[in-house]
């Protein structure tokens, strides 16, 4: 059963919500997998351990931490809701923004600092790196302010580089700006960027999926990537060398059936290469705002009714949850099947069956070796 869309939940339906997400080994699909056998996080706390192991929808060994969840630390994330502008949305609420929904593994809260209506605006992420030349921070302003004239609101990552130039660049139009963090709300990161985060909230928000008191741990900043992503219409790539990660950022926009844009450079600029890769793979070449306007234009308008996601699968059938999971964890690299074993905890003879169905609807393909690798004209639903 899954959880009803469009309900927003009681405080003390959150307090399960969030002890479900404070325990340990709970991450986003397992917590989705037990939303989707119980129906809500209440239901989760009040069965019993061996029916909560028959459903299969995590592993064993974690199971009986459900039955001691950490209440204080429960209490604290209540405590900092309270506070004014502060607000904590789980995935079934209206507020929730409807694009992130869709995607395959969105985020069960988020912890708000902000306005949560802005979250339901038309996005587009800017993303790139942490150093960019001077070219590269002054175009991402130019195309921030620009886009926010146009009525977008801007989402980036909060970092230094080209997300700090992209939030300046919409603040500078008094336009609607939104960083989502890696960190839990009571933390800013970069420091230096603590200044920007209040400006920030004067006509934005500061988003994360993680709960107070989590530090900036280098792990997390990957994941936040496909909230900036998830959120937005499109993504655009300024400046970026090949191992950025902002090209993470526009992997998960591709993935989420999303438009990915990319600025060209010099070719003797190393921060231009990652762009130039991106348009090698299929990314729209843009040299001003209105091409991003005019690609964007039919999906602009169908934006708020949006309740499906933005993939449109060319040979496809609509995925069950274990194909979805195995498709997420396959990328465009060749896997083996002992790789995709660990990456998914399947046997190798559900690995198999399910790989054999992606592979008849177009899905995945296998390269010579017997590896697999996604289908890059079909990302799945």
């Amino acid at each position: 059963m899954k959880p009803e869309k469009g309900i927003s939940v009681s405080e003390d339906d959150l307090a399960y919500w969030l002890a479900l997400l404070l325990t340990p080994g709970i991450g986003t699909r397992r917590f989705q997998a037990l939303l989707s056998h119980m129906g809500s996080p209440r239901e989760i706390f009040n069965t019993s351990t061996q029916q909560l192991i028959d459903t299969k929808a995590i592993p064993k060994n974690i199971v009986p931490r459900l039955s001691t969840p950490n209440w204080p630390l429960v209490e604290k994330q209540l405590h900092w809701q309270q506070q004014p502008g502060h607000h904590i949305i789980t995935c079934t609420d209206l507020a929730y923004p409807a694009l992130l929904k869709d995607i395959i593994d969105p985020p069960p809260l988020l912890f708000i600092q902000g306005n949560t209506e802005i979250l339901s605006r038309q996005q587009i992420a800017i993303v790139g790196s942490r150093n960019p030349s001077h070219d590269g921070s002054e175009n991402t302003f130019a195309f921030a302010r620009d886009l926010t004239r146009h009525g977008y609101a801007i989402t980036s990552g909060l970092a230094l580089g080209v997300d700090t130039a992209a939030h300046n660049g919409a603040l500078a139009s008094n336009g609607t700006t939104i960083a989502v963090m890696g960190t839990g709300p009571d933390h800013r990161y970069p420091n230096s960027n603590r200044i920007l985060a209040e400006k920030i909230l004067q006509n934005g928000a500061l988003v994360t999926e993680f709960p107070l008191g989590t530090p900036p741990l280098a792990e997390n900043f990957p994941r936040r990537n496909r909230i900036i992503s998830g959120m937005s219409l499109g993504v655009l790539v300024t400046e970026a060398a090949l191992r950025s990660g902002s090209l993470i950022t526009a992997r998960s926009a591709l993935e989420q059936g999303r438009e990915v844009f990319a600025i060209p450079g010099s070719i003797h600029n190393p921060l231009a290469r990652g762009c130039h890769s991106l348009l090698r793979d299929g990314a729209k070449l843009v040299e001003n705002t209105q091409d991003i306007i005019e690609e964007l234009g039919a999906l602009s308008s169908i934006m708020p009714t949006l309740e499906q996601p933005l993939t449109l699968p060319l040979f496809s059938k609509p995925l069950d949850p274990n194909e979805q999971k195995v498709l997420s964890r396959l990328g465009f690299d060749p896997s083996s099947i002992d790789t995709l074993v660990a990456r998914t905890e399947l046997t190798a003879e559900e690995l198999s069956a399910i790989l054999l169905v992606l592979e008849l609807h177009n899905y995945v393909k296998t390269t010579p070796g017997g590896h697999y690798v996604r289908n890059g004209m079909n990302t799945g639903n």
